[in-house]
C-alpha cells in the first residue's frame, strides 16, 4: 500500500438486474463484514480452493455502476452442503448455477456480505464443481483512495477515468472471492467491457481486445496466482509506453506503462527508470516473479497502489531530488514484498510495507552512495512511534488509519529500520540470503520455476536462526511483539562504563554495540543484556553505535515528537 505519511513527507522533504435475488444495501454505506479485509477462513471458505476463475465486469460510467458474471472452477477439501463467498451485498445477485443446474433463489441469500449457496446435492471431499454467480450494481465509491479504498469515477478531458484500489477492504468489493490473503485464485481470465475509445487494463498478459460493434470493447486479460486485492479496474483514454528489459537471469521482461495522453515524455522516462530498479531488485533479492507476464504501471486519479503486474500510478511525474520516482519505486517493490511474498494476516503487514519501504535507501544507496541511504534512514527514524507493537496478537486487528495509535506508519519506518538492525547484527549476506529464501522459498530462485509464498514474522524468524544457528527470540520479540523501543542506558564510573539493554520484554535484549573510544573502535558483546568497559582514563570520548545502525529510544526524538 501506499504509505500515508509519504504522500507529504517524503514528497515534500524528498522532494458492483433486473431479478433480484439479494437486494442491495444503502448506496452509500459500506458493510461491516465487506469493510474488513482477511477474516479467518471458517466454514465453507475454509475447504473451497478457486482454481479457475473467468471474471467478465462491464462497465458503465455514466450509470457508475458494473455488471459482472464470474465462472468458477472450484475443489473442495470437507464435504460441502454449501457454498460461500465473500461479496459486498450493494451487489443483486441475479442467477447462480452450480454444476449447470440453477439454483432457486430461496437457496442464494447474502444480507450481511457472506453470499452463502445451498446445495440440492452436497460436494463430496475432492471433488471439482463448476459455479456461476451474475451480479450487478453500483460499487462502493472511495472516500480517500488508496487509504479508503473503492472505486473511483474520474474524468481526463471528458473521458472516463476510472481505478479501484481495496487493500484494506478486500476483493468483494468488486466481485464474488474468498477475501483472505492466503487464499489465491490459481488463474484467472479478466474480461472487462467498457466504452469505445477507453483502454482497461489488467493482471498478467492481454490475451485479446474485441470491438464489440455496438459501442464498447472487451480486453480480456489472463493471470496467474494474483493476489485477491490485485485484481483491479484500471481504465482510461490510455496511451502505451513500453520497453523490453534484458534480465541478468536471461529472461526478457516487458515494461509497460499506460499513461494519459500527453504524459508521454514523462511516461517513457520513468519506463527507462523502471529498468534500473529492475536490475536493483534482480541483483539484491532476485528474479521478478512475474517475468512472463509484464512490469506494468497504469495512471490513476489517486495515488498508487501494488496491484500485480499493473502497478497503480498517480504520483504525476514530481521531480525529486533524489533522482528517482519515490511512489513508483515502493510500488513496485511490493511485487515481492506483498504480490509474491504474501502475509499470512495483516497483522504482519510490515513484511509488505516495512521490507518494501528499507528497499529504498538500499536503492538510492545502490545508485548514489551512502549518503543517500544514510540521509533516507534518518528521514525514517523521525517517523517511528512505537506506541504499539508492530505485530499485533492474532485476533487483535490493527486500524492502519488509527493515526494515534501509529501502527499504520510504523509498519512502514520502523519495519524498514528493523532490517536496518537485523543487517548490523547479522551481517550483509545472511541479511539478504535471507530475504531471497523468504521471498521465494528458496536460495536460487529459477525465472519460469517460482511461486508465490505466504509468510508470517515468525517464518522469518527461524529462516535466520537457521541460517545463524543462533536463537532469535530476543531480537523478534523486542522489536515486533512489544511497543516501546530498547534504550540503552549508560553510566561512568570513573574510567569504568556500565552499559545496559532495558525493554518490556521478559527476554534479556542482547544487541551488541559497537563502541568508539578515543577513535579506537571495538565490539562490545551484550550478554544478557549489560557490559562493563575499562576505559584508559575517566575523560576518554566514548561513542556508541557511531554508525547509527540499532533502533533504540532516543530521547531527543521523543521531544521533538511530543513538541509537534
Amino acid at each position: 500500500m501506499t504509505p500515508r505519511f509519504s504522500e507529504a513527507l517524503w514528497t515534500a522533504g524528498a522532494a458492483a438486474l433486473a431479478v433480484c435475488v439479494s437486494a442491495p444495501v444503502a448506496a452509500q454505506s459500506l458493510n461491516e463484514r465487506t469493510a474488513i479485509s482477511g477474516l479467518p477462513l471458517e466454514g465453507p471458505r475454509a475447504s473451497m480452493q478457486i482454481e479457475h476463475v473467468d471474471l467478465a465486469i462491464q462497465v458503465l460510467p455514466d450509470q457508475r455502476r458494473i455488471e459482472g458474471s464470474a465462472d468458477y472452477t472450484i475443489n473442495v477439501s470437507d464435504r460441502l452442503e454449501q457454498l460461500q463467498f465473500d461479496l459486498d451485498p450493494r451487489y443483486a445477485v441475479s442467477r447462480v448455477a452450480v454444476g449447470g443446474a440453477e439454483l432457486p433463489a430461496s437457496a442464494i441469500s447474502n444480507p450481511d456480505g457472506l453470499l452463502t449457496l445451498v446445495l440440492s446435492d452436497a460436494v463430496e471431499a475432492g471433488e471439482t464443481v463448476a459455479v456461476s454467480i451474475t451480479y450487478a450494481g453500483s460499487p462502493h465509491v472511495a472516500r480517500n483512495a488508496p487509504w479508503d479504498g473503492g472505486i473511483v469515477w474520474s474524468e481526463h478531458e471528458g473521458q472516463p477515468w476510472i481505478a479501484t484500489a481495496f487493500q484494506g477492504e478486500g476483493c468483494d468489493m468488486l466481485w464474488p472471492c474468498i477475501d483472505n490473503f492466503t487464499h489465491r485464485v490459481d488463474t484467472i481470465e479478466t474480461r472487462w467491457t467498457v466504452p469505445g475509445g477507453l483502454v482497461a487494463t489488467g493482471n498478467g498478459v492481454l490475451v485479446s481486445e474485441n470491438d464489440n460493434g455496438d459501442g464498447t470493447t472487451t480486453f480480456h486479460w489472463r493471470a496467474r496466482d494474483p493476489s485477491n486485492y490485485g485484481v483491479v479496474l484500471q481504465i482510461g483514454p490510455y496511451e502505451l509506453a513500453e520497453r523490453m528489459y534484458e534480465s541478468r537471469y536471461g529472461n526478457t521482461i516487458p515494461i509497460r506503462f499506460w499513461h494519459l495522453p500527453g504524459n508521454g515524455k514523462d511516461a517513457r522516462r520513468l519506463v527507462r527508470e523502471t529498468e534500473t530498479y529492475l536490475d536493483f531488485f534482480e541483483t539484491l533479492i532476485g528474479p521478478y516473479p512475474f517475468g512472463d507476464e509484464k512490469a506494468g504501471i497504469v495512471e490513476t486519479p489517486h495515488l498508487g497502489m501494488e496491484h500485480q503486474t499493473i502497478n497503480a500510478y498517480g504520483n504525476r511525474y514530481r521531480p525529486d531530488p533524489l533522482g528517482y520516482d519515490w511512489l513508483l519505486h515502493h510500488e513496485f517493490a511490493h511485487e515481492w514484498f506483498a504480490n509474491q511474498l504474501t502475509h499470512a494476516s495483516v497483522n504482519h503487514m510490515w513484511l509488505h510495507e516495512g521490507i518494501g519501504t528499507w528497499m529504498q535507501p538500499l536503492y538510492l544507496g545502490w545508485m548514489h552512495g551512502e549518503m543517500y541511504y544514510t540521509s533516507e534512514m534518518w528521514r525514517q527514524r523521525q517517523m517511528i512511534n512505537s506506541r504499539v507493537p508492530l505485530v499485533p496478537p492474532e485476533g487483535q486487528l490493527p486500524d492502519y488509519n488509527d493515526r494515534e495509535a501509529g501502527w499504520g506508519s510504523d509498519i512502514y519506518a520502523k519495519g524498514s529500520w528493523v532490517m536496518h538492525t537485523l543487517r548490523y547484527l547479522v551481517g550483509e549476506d545472511v541479511t539478504f540470503t535471507s530475504l531471497t529464501r523468504l521471498t521465494y522459498g528458496t536460495d536460487t530462485p529459477v525465472p519460469g520455476q517460482i511461486e508465490p509464498v505466504t509468510r508470517t514474522t515468525d517464518d522469518y524468524r527461524l529462516i535466520l536462526e537457521e541460517m545463524t544457528g543462533e536463537n532469535l527470540e530476543w531480537f523478534f520479540d523486542a522489536y515486533f511483539y512489544q511497543p516501546e523501543l530498547p534504550r540503552l542506558v549508560s553510566a561512568r564510573d570513573g574510567d569504568v562504563l556500565t552499559l545496559r539493554w532495558e525493554t518490556p520484554s521478559a527476554l534479556d535484549f542482547e544487541m551488541p554495540l559497537d563502541v568508539v573510544v578515543d577513535g579506537v573502535e571495538q565490539r562490545v558483546e551484550m550478554p544478557g543484556g549489560t557490559a562493563q568497559m575499562s576505559l584508559p582514563r575517566a575523560d576518554a570520548h566514548v561513542l556508541v553505535d557511531p554508525r547509527n545502525q540499532i533502533l533504540m529510544y532516543d530521547e531527543a526524538i521523543a521531544r521533538w515528537q511530543e513538541s509537534r
